[in-house]
């Protein structure tokens, strides 16, 4: 079989009262591995036989095979992947295509046009990517300016899991705010997979959370470290526990955060392992909803020791801490940023303070 094969193939042109025969009953074919080069005069239709080559005219008469596939019976969505994944061009001139727009010629290599419409290709969604992201720098650069002229001299935004909020970030950016009354933080809460992907896309300046499975590009600093506990009534059988391994909670109900959360997903790879499985009973999104649901007979949960004890004297009264053995269980909170060098003064700042924070927390606790 042939990889281009021409049997018969003509093509005119109909300009009104006259006919052109560009091409007349052309037969010829190319292996796979040659390299062949069409020669002729001008006019005698080489660049009608390449367009009918490129798959972007059709004959007249006559049949092309591409592969052994006769081109008349492809659709418009297989002749557009083959011009854009095949078959590579190399254009003596400008070469648009009349029967298109300007516009259109700089944008077909950008789409699929089919008869529903069109779709992108991955040049067409490399380019959306990049201009979402050159809008959103140009709307910020509006926004931070803007603040500017109100006497605001520094805009952050801060995405954060919910284990920095509850245990560190309120003491924290207190000081800082105080320190810097001028600079505006704008903080919210997220798993960790939604703070690393908000980074990556620009949506958060800096972000705070586990990357127990990695950070991919971002760049990373060390923030706190916590540990998990596994927390229950204090009538229950494994409240005079002093530590136990996790395996052993699974005998009982859970209360369990988010599944995409960093807990839970810690708390699955670990019951996997063992080989047994979670009795969760119900899901909640935050750790005062966690301890209220434990409070009152739902089940156990696991959290951060130091997350309970904050919470303790307001709603976990009638709670206790278990710690765990589990290796997992000890934790550490990172600082991420797409490039820490190139984040605006006042988001350095933040970064700055945050991780001297760390450092003195690190030395009291030594």
């Amino acid at each position: 079989m042939s990889l281009i094969s021409f049997s018969h193939v003509s093509r005119t042109y109909d300009m009104g009262t006259v006919r052109v025969h560009a091409l007349r009953n052309v037969s010829m074919t190319i292996e796979e591995g040659e390299f062949v080069a069409i020669l002729g005069p001008s006019g005698s239709g080489k660049s009608t036989m390449m367009s009918i080559l490129g798959c972007l005219d059709r004959p007249t008469s006559g049949e092309y095979q591409l592969a052994g596939a006769p081109v008349a019976s492809l659709s418009d969505d297989r002749l557009a992947a083959i011009r854009s994944r095949t078959i590579g061009f190399v254009f003596q001139s400008y070469n648009l295509l009349p029967r298109t727009s300007a516009l259109e010629n700089v944008a077909t290599p950008l789409l699929y046009r089919h008869a529903r419409g069109v779709d992108l290709t991955p040049a067409g969604e490399s380019l959306l990517h990049h201009a979402r992201s050159v809008l959103y720098s140009l709307e910020k650069m509006q926004g931070e300016l803007s603040e500017y002229a109100d006497g605001v001299r520094g805009h952050v935004r801060v995405h954060a899991n919910i284990s920095a909020i509850v245990q560190f970030l309120p003491e924290d950016l207190g000081v800082f705010t105080r320190a810097h009354e001028a600079i505006k933080i704008d903080l919210e809460e997220h798993l960790s997979s939604e703070v690393i992907r908000a980074v990556q896309e620009g949506a958060a300046d800096l972000g705070v959370c586990h990357v127990a499975g990695g950070a991919g590009e971002l760049q990373s600093l060390s923030y706190r470290h916590d540990r998990l506990a596994l927390i229950v009534p204090t009538g229950h059988l494994l409240a005079a526990q002093g530590a136990i391994d996790f395996v052993d909670s699974l005998d009982f109900d859970h209360v369990g955060l988010h599944t995409n959360s960093s807990i839970y997903v810690a708390m699955h790879e670990a019951a996997l392992d063992a080989g047994r499985s979670i009795k969760l009973r119900i899901h909640v999104t935050g750790l005062d909803a966690m301890c209220r649901m434990i409070e009152n007979g739902l089940g156990i949960g696991v959290m951060p020791q130091r997350a309970f004890e904050l919470m303790r004297n307001g709603i976990g009264r009638g709670l206790v801490s278990v710690a765990l053995n589990d290796a997992w269980a000890a934790r550490e909170i990172r600082l991420v940023a797409r490039d820490f060098s190139t984040l605006p003064v006042a988001a350095r700042s933040l970064v700055n303070h945050l991780h001297a924070a760390a450092d003195a927390a690190e030395q009291i606790a030594a």
